[in-house]
């Protein structure tokens, strides 16, 4: 076993945690460079409900930076680590009240054109302030799916419209306004996940779509992401016959380095959904599955809920490095690819250091959601 080797591991394994304090188990891996990036989920806030003719749930702000500031501190000189969340407006959004609430983003889909793309964008930079003054480096939003299917159970109202173009147009306006807010984006889920019938939260979803229809609508917003060089993609643990009717995307080397990679020609990091998704855990072992979404071209592993599926993960991926040089030439290509982001935003961050605790929540950002959901007294 080489030190470089575990080290490239642990660049791509991007983790969650239980708990609302760094775990002394976590905070060690972080130290010792096992970890890429961590997640925090709602379960790792303190929370508190008001109560009132409404109830309430507000975050302790104080107590989620200090979270995020153990986070970064644990990391080793030379490498930082970045604190990750989903925070995309509507159901998914995991810090509430006192930080702006945004409604979902199919909302956009009320605002004509231009005005829905420079209110996309204005949002994006809010909400990104905002994170960023909490201490968040990445958000994975925004939703490039297209909201194509009225009966999906996971997309829905998370997609920025029912048309490609549009969805292309908005979402990449959102990216554009977290990049001026100090916050990495994520697109996804590749290569789309708006018409499925199941979650694959629960289950593998299947789509038997023909190619020229995936590269017509679901492909569309992709490929405008990959020129527009937005730093990551998150994929789908979606089945696609047309592409690979063996595997879901996550584990299809076609899918993943065949097309995004190189048809498409994305050059930056791309990220699996969620290993601990019954689309993948309930199918395959975690630690195979690991080791044939690297295979794939996936750069990260997100295991974000069960810290066994986490070390197994890692026992596999060190495994298959050492006895395979092209599984060790894909973790260290993936690794590079991973610091080199790491090394630009942290740049970026000292360039243009976050703002204060004031800009969460702050009125006109409280506005901006107002307009967003189509009140157009704000």
């Amino acid at each position: 076993m080489t030190h470089a080797l575990v080290d490239d591991v642990g660049q791509v394994l991007w983790v969650g945690f239980h708990g609302t304090t760094v775990p002394e188990r976590l905070r060690a891996q972080i130290s010792d460079g096992q970890v890429g990036v961590v997640v925090v989920f709602k379960r790792n806030l303190v929370v508190q409900v008001v109560q009132g003719p409404v109830p309430q749930e507000v975050v302790d702000v104080g107590a989620l930076v200090e979270l995020d500031r153990a986070l970064h501190a644990a990391a080793p000189a030379g490498v930082p680590l970045l604190v990750a969340v989903d925070q995309e407006g509507g159901v998914v959004q995991r810090v509430r009240a006192p930080a702006t609430q945004w409604p979902p983003m199919l909302c956009l889909d009320g605002h004509p054109a231009p005005d829905d793309e420079r209110l996309a964008t204005a949002v994006g930079e809010a909400l990104g302030r905002e994170l960023a003054a909490l201490g968040f480096d990445i958000d994975f939003a925004p939703v490039l799916d297209v909201h194509t299917n009225e009966q999906n159970p996971i997309i829905g109202d998370r997609a920025f419209g029912r048309d490609a173009a549009a969805v292309a147009r908005r979402a990449l306006a959102l990216a554009d306004g977290l990049a001026r807010g100090g916050v990495l984006a994520c697109g996804k889920h590749f290569p789309g996940h708006g018409d499925t019938a199941t979650d694959s939260h629960l289950e593998l979803p299947r789509l038997d779509h023909a190619w020229e229809r995936l590269d017509a609508v679901e492909l569309l917003p992709f490929r405008r992401a990959a020129a527009a060089g937005l730093p990551m993609i998150m994929t789908a643990h979606v089945v696609f016959a047309a592409l690979d009717a063996a595997v879901p995307a996550t584990l299809s080397p076609a899918v993943i380095d065949g097309l995004l990679r190189k048809r498409i020609g994305y050059g930056g990091v791309i990220v699996s959904d969620d290993l601990d998704m019954n689309a993948i855990a309930a199918h395959f072992g975690i630690g195979d599955a690991a080791v044939r979404a690297i295979a794939a071209g996936c750069d990260a592993l997100l295991l974000c809920r069960i810290e066994q599926h986490q070390a197994e993960a890692r026992e596999a991926l060190v495994r298959a490095g050492e006895r395979d040089s092209a599984i060790r030439a894909r973790l260290g290509e993936s690794a590079a690819r991973i610091r080199a982001m790491k090394a630009q935003h942290a740049a970026r961050r000292r360039a243009e250091p976050p703002q204060g605790l004031e800009i969460i929540g702050a009125l006109a950002h409280r506005q901006l959601a107002d307009r967003l959901a189509g009140n157009r007294s704000s």
